[in-house]
C-alpha cells in the first residue's frame, strides 16, 4: 500500500472513531440509552473508576440505569482524539452533575451540583466501541458534595 493510501486509511478510520466517540457523548448527554447500547460491541468490556469491571451490554446498561436514578450528569466541553488507526480513542471532559439519590456507602444526596474533569478511553473494533474505561477524581468529587 503507498504511504498516500495508507495515509487516506488512516484519515479514515480516525474521522469514523471520532464521529462514534462524539455520538457515545451525545447519547450520554441526551440519557438515550438505546442509541448509547448501539454504539457497543455486544461484549464490552467497562471498566468504571472507583469500581469493578463489567462485561457485556446488559451489564452496561444495568450500570447506565443505576447511573441515571443517583445522577443527572452531563459529558460538557468534550475533547475527542484519536490514534492514528483509529482504534483507540479518548474523551477529555467536564462532568456536570447534580447528586439525585443516595448511593449505598456514599454520602447522603440532596441535589448537590458539582463540576469534575473526567476522561474516558476507548478500544474500538469493527466499528463499535469494545472498551471504555473512565476516570475522575472521586476524592474531589466527595469533597463537593459534602455538607
Amino acid at each position: 500500500m503507498s504511504t498516500a493510501a495508507q495515509a487516506d486509511n488512516f484519515s479514515t478510520a480516525r474521522r469514523v472513531a471520532a464521529l462514534l466517540v462524539r455520538e457515545y457523548c451525545e447519547a450520554m448527554n441526551t440519557g438515550d440509552a438505546e442509541k448509547l447500547l448501539s454504539l457497543l460491541d455486544d461484549d464490552v468490556v467497562h471498566d468504571v473508576n472507583q469500581g469493578e469491571r463489567r462485561e457485556g451490554k446488559e451489564r452496561f446498561k444495568a450500570f447506565q440505569a443505576r447511573m441515571a436514578h443517583h445522577y443527572k450528569e452531563t459529558l460538557a466541553d468534550p475533547v475527542v482524539m484519536v490514534a492514528r488507526n483509529g482504534e483507540r480513542a479518548a474523551v477529555e471532559y467536564n462532568i456536570e452533575g447534580v447528586y439525585l439519590d443516595t448511593e449505598q456507602g456514599l454520602p447522603a444526596a440532596k441535589k448537590q451540583a458539582y463540576t469534575l474533569p473526567g476522561g474516558t478511553f476507548f478500544a474500538i473494533k469493527d466499528g463499535k466501541i469494545s472498551r471504555i474505561s473512565s476516570y475522575f477524581n472521586m476524592t474531589d468529587w466527595i469533597t463537593q458534595i459534602a455538607d
